[in-house]
């Protein structure tokens, strides 16, 4: 079964990646970037990290592609959430091993609210199970709207800049490296806010 999902994810990445060098590519890439958002198991950056090489100075555009596309995609994964939970929310959720979390999760959000979402927006952590997780919860729109601007935003702008600054010598740090980067700043980020509340 593993190797199986193994092997269709697989597949997957290599279509997405097949899509960068279409003649429509740019619409591959918002429609990719869309379904990111809410229930397709591959990143956009797959895509957007040929693209922006091969044409650096379109960097910016491609970035704010990816940026609308993912926020118009975070709505869906939101209604998946608050209306359609029961029926696809909790499939798609089991298909990331997430289902038995939600209720900790629920009573984690009623806490932090948004800074999961941020947490996901830009770092390795499906973005796609908070923004299910946000509709179901009832997370405020505006917070929801906010964080994943922020940092949707802060992940593919800095990504695409990235590449316009430094081309193909960043390509391999930033498919092994930044994720892991991003985690590391959010966690410190979130760190000092709570430190702020609980010390003084």
């Amino acid at each position: 079964m593993i190797a199986a999902s193994n092997r269709l994810i697989r597949r997957l990445y290599d279509w997405v990646f097949s899509l960068a060098r279409h003649p429509r590519a740019t619409w591959a890439l918002f429609g990719v970037s869309f379904a990111e958002s809410s229930f397709f198991p591959i990143p956009p950056d797959i895509m957007l990290i040929p693209m922006v090489l091969a044409k650096r100075a379109k960097w910016f555009f491609y970035g704010t592609v990816c940026l609308a596309a993912s926020i118009l995609g975070a709505y869906l994964g939101y209604f998946i959430g608050a209306q359609l939970f029961q029926l696809v929310g909790q499939p798609i959720l089991a298909f990331y091993g997430k289902e038995d979390s939600f209720q900790a999760v629920a009573d984690w959000y009623n806490t932090w609210g948004g800074w999961g979402v941020l947490f996901a927006a830009v770092t390795p952590f499906p973005y796609k199970v908070l923004t299910i997780f946000s509709g179901a919860t009832g997370l405020d729109l505006i917070v929801f709207t906010v964080v994943s601007l922020v940092g949707r935003g802060a992940r593919f702008y800095l990504v695409s800049w990235m590449l316009y600054l430094f081309g193909e010598p960043i390509r391999e740090f930033i498919e092994r490296r930044l994720g892991l980067m991003f985690t590391i700043a959010v966690v410190l980020l979130i760190g000092g806010f709570v430190a702020v509340r609980y010390v003084f």
